[in-house]
């Protein structure tokens, strides 16, 4: 039987993509900068079958862990899989299967990789049985961004900005960054992703948001070039705990952090507070904190994953697990 099949990464955004000024269209309140974790992907397989309708299952040979989807996550998946079958005007029915190689649903940008591999995928399908129809790879990310917003930013392969309707590639020093996740929590999320850009509207410090964002962004673009890491740390901090504090003031609040949570942040940043040095330290909607390292700094990347993994999970650049 036919099997069409597409790769894509996930991708962790410095600068946030929080809060939608068209909801329908995931479009973004404010511009995000974004890195592209090549090493954490999702593998999507489409095939026909003769039951009458699409269906998701996992993907035979993934990691366990990673596989599984909620119900509403399996039904926007679905959905978007029919958006893009009437975009290219597919026809029959489909079984999917997708699998990572890290965890879903607990604030690793799961769907940004899930969404821009099954577009890849469907785009496959679309070449070969509709060979009628106008197809451009340039428009995957924004047919993608329809399912995920956060999708689109995995089309590019290392620093991406996504401001308004331009998603393209940033260049930007160091582009082969080490990067671990210490996953305190592989559980799925109370809030969703998709709920918490509608709960954020509610919070008080959300005027400003906007305005934050693109300063912190200018700022961090600066740094980079600049090559000054630690102005750099400082500012990816101050973002994401920006975008948690909207969480934590929304009516009525909500949070991701847990205990162990704030045992690796305050761990990291009393490392930097000892030798005015460590990794840039982001996190996501979700409880797991990401660490990101120059090339230069995989002694301490060594060190960390030591401190770290007798506790936790730790995923990473030198750990990845193959699909």
């Amino acid at each position: 039987m036919r099997t069409w099949s597409a790769e894509a990464p996930s991708n962790l955004a410095l600068i946030k993509y929080m809060g939608k000024s068209d909801v329908s269209q995931n479009q973004a309140d404010n511009p995000s900068l974004s890195w592209t974790m090549n090493h954490l992907k999702t593998r999507v397989e489409i095939r026909p079958q003769k039951v009458p309708l699409d269906s998701w299952g996992p993907l035979v040979g993934s990691p366990e862990y990673s596989i599984k989807l909620s119900g509403k996550a399996e039904l926007k998946f679905l959905d978007h899989f029919r958006f893009l079958k009437e975009k290219w005007g597919l026809t029959g029915f489909y079984k999917i299967s997708s699998g990572n190689n890290f965890p879903s649903d607990c604030g690793l940008a799961s769907s940004a990789s899930s969404f821009a591999a099954l577009t890849k995928a469907s785009f496959e399908v679309a070449k070969e049985t509709r060979p009628d129809v106008e197809l451009s790879p340039s428009d995957l990310p924004y047919l993608s961004q329809a399912g995920s917003g956060s999708s689109c930013r995995s089309f590019v392969k290392d620093w991406c900005l996504w401001n308004g309707d331009s998603i393209g590639p940033v260049e930007l020093p160091n582009k082969d960054l080490i990067h671990q996740v210490i996953v305190v929590s592989s559980g799925f999320k109370r809030v969703s992703s998709s709920q918490a850009h509608l709960k954020v509207k509610s919070s008080l410090l959300y005027e400003g948001r906007n305005h934050r964002a693109r300063l912190r962004l200018d700022k961090l673009n600066t740094a980079f070039k600049n090559h000054d890491w630690e102005q750099a740390y400082q500012i990816c901090w101050a973002e994401f705990m920006d975008m948690h504090m909207l969480f934590e003031t929304a009516q009525p609040h909500f949070s991701y952090f847990t205990p162990d949570t704030w045992v690796v942040l305050n761990e990291v940043r009393e490392y930097w507070r000892k030798i005015s040095d460590g990794p840039i330290v982001t996190m996501d909607a979700g409880p797991n904190v990401h660490l990101l390292y120059k090339k230069n700094q995989k002694p301490m990347a060594n060190q960390f994953r030591k401190k770290f993994e007798s506790k936790f999970q730790v995923l990473g650049t030198d750990q990845a697990v193959g699909l």
